[in-house]
């Protein structure tokens, strides 16, 4: 058993064959001779029963499959952090030189040294650590008192994640002597985070990145935990089954960054109690199976005072079957990127292009979505695009091209909160815009058009013939062959007899002419 004592046991986070498990129990189980420990599996189906054997109740598990009883010589209580340390990084399997013999003096007394200079090596090997992993390494605790000082001052950033920690002392103890620490990753470490006493002050003094998913810590031992942390910027508390139930006061004020991923239980009124963290710039919120929300301090075209430095919210695998949602997210006053794939409403739709379109237009100020930058050109296309879908359904409200008349309903208003916006960015949409495409008995009906180039005088006009299914891309790539100019540089627009002095870009190169509602008779303007 490694040399631990089976009276102090309990509580002690254990590792068996790969499986880690917290110790439950010590002591005789009747009728077979000798000491075992009951412990209970992360894993609950590695176990056998909940802690009972024949009728008698020796520990409890959360889960009824989760326990087992052990032999003692079988189980790993860990070791050290320096221990952990000095197998992972000292270079112990380099070819020894031959070990020459030494004079040193200790006191007034010449003493005769073997080994002297691997010592030394060691020791400067370990100094000079700033960045250390010892994930999966068996760490049960600190080791000797001032020996992580002396040993490896330098370290800035370590990954402990998956150990056998079993509580936030143990991590003060380690984090105490590191006076520069500032990375610290404790994930998979089944940690107790005591309430009754007060967080240390200075341990933590520089620690800007903190990692604790999958600890089992709440949000109550979050923020008592907190006011020992007055730098942190980022935090990391994926799947611990997370309930966030009070305000944080005086606490995290300085975070940057909020991973709740994973934690089920969090629904949107949760949320609004961080909503006032002022420096708060990104929130991940995947997979926590929220699918509304709504910012009831802001009307329609109106921002929110909640979150007021969030640029960056990420929503994957969640939920959202509403456009409501997306509108929702126009109110916040500083969000430029989003992510939000794996969700109803961005799976169900056959057309991805075109939902990724109108999430652009429902959000004026975004820049990134789903990790690709919009382009001013995009957003242009999205919101035109958007602009033209809706038009019949802004009439039929009360829309109008007379600003005097222009008055949609509310229900309008409510599903389209950016429309009116848009109408003045880019003038209302005409008839022309808005008429519904016939059904055509033959699937690619030719179009004769004609062609100009208003910026190249010598340039003849000419006419084609294309299908009404050609998409815009397709064309630039006839005209470049045709005028051997890259496709890149070209820019199209039409202009209709049906509608004079008005010029329509083409401006989404995915598109078919038949949505632009190019007809017969009608003249494409290539430019470059």
């Amino acid at each position: 058993m490694n040399s631990t004592s089976t009276s102090d046991v309990i509580g002690r986070r254990v590792e068996v064959n790969g499986e880690h498990a917290t110790v439950r129990f010590s002591g005789l189980v009747p009728p077979v001779a000798g000491l075992w420990l009951g412990v209970e599996w992360d894993n609950p189906e590695r176990g056998k029963h909940d802690g009972s054997h024949e009728g008698t109740v020796y520990f409890k598990c959360r889960h009824p499959t989760a326990g087992s009883f052990i032999r003692p010589h079988k189980v790993n209580f860990g070791v050290d952090f320096l221990t952990a340390i000095k197998n992972r990084y000292v270079l112990e399997d380099e070819p020894k030189e031959e070990e020459t013999e030494q004079i040193v003096i200790i006191g007034n007394k010449p003493v005769e040294t073997i080994g002297f200079d691997s010592v030394i090596k060691q020791q400067s090997q370990l100094s000079k650590l700033q960045d250390v992993s010892l994930r999966n390494c068996a760490v049960n605790g600190a080791g000797d008192k001032g020996g992580i000082a002396k040993a490896c001052p330098n370290i800035r950033s370590i990954d402990l994640s998956k150990n056998l920690l079993s509580s936030w002392e143990e991590v003060i103890d380690i984090a105490d002597q590191l006076k520069h620490l500032e990375v610290l990753n404790l994930s998979e470490n089944k940690l107790t985070f005591p309430l009754s006493s007060p967080s240390p002050t200075g341990t933590f003094s520089t620690l800007k990145v903190l990692v604790l998913n999958r600890t089992g810590i709440t949000w109550a031992e979050v923020l008592h935990c907190a006011s020992g942390w007055p730098v942190l910027e980022k935090l990391y508390l994926e799947s611990n089954n997370i309930v966030i139930s009070e305000r944080p006061t005086d606490v995290l004020q300085t975070v940057k960054l909020l991973d709740l991923s994973s934690n089920q239980l969090i629904d949107e009124n949760q949320l609004f109690l961080i909503a006032y963290l002022p420096r708060l710039e990104q929130l991940i919120l995947s997979d926590i199976g929220i699918s509304s929300i709504h910012f009831p301090d802001a009307g329609i075209g109106c921002k929110t005072s909640m979150f007021p430095s969030l640029q960056y919210l990420v929503l994957n695998d969640n939920q959202i079957a509403q456009w409501s949602f997306m509108n929702e997210l126009d109110k916040l006053q500083s969000l430029h990127a989003l992510s939000c794939t794996r969700n109803p409403l961005t799976e169900g739709s056959k057309d991805a292009q075109t939902t990724r379109q109108f999430i652009i237009a429902r959000i004026g100020q975004l820049r990134t979505l789903n990790k690709c930058a919009i382009e001013p050109e995009e957003r242009r296309g999205a919101e035109l695009d958007y602009r033209k879908a809706f038009g019949n359904e802004w009439k039929k409200a009360g829309g109008h091209q007379d600003p005097e008349k222009n008055r949609p309903n509310e229900e309008f208003l409510a599903a389209h909160p950016r429309y009116q916006a848009l109408c003045l960015k880019y003038g209302a949409p005409e008839d022309g815009e808005l008429k519904t495409q016939q059904p055509f008995l033959l699937k690619n009906q030719l179009l004769t058009l004609k062609i100009k180039y208003p910026n190249q005088h010598d340039q003849k006009v000419i006419e084609k013939q294309l299908p009404d299914s050609m998409t815009v891309q397709k064309v630039k790539g006839l005209l470049s062959r045709l005028l051997k100019v890259p496709v890149s540089e070209l820019l199209l627009s039409y202009e209709s007899p049906k509608m004079p002095g008005k010029e329509v870009e083409l401006e989404n190169d995915l598109q078919p002419l038949q949505f632009y509602s190019v007809e017969n008779g009608d003249c494409l303007l290539v430019r470059w």
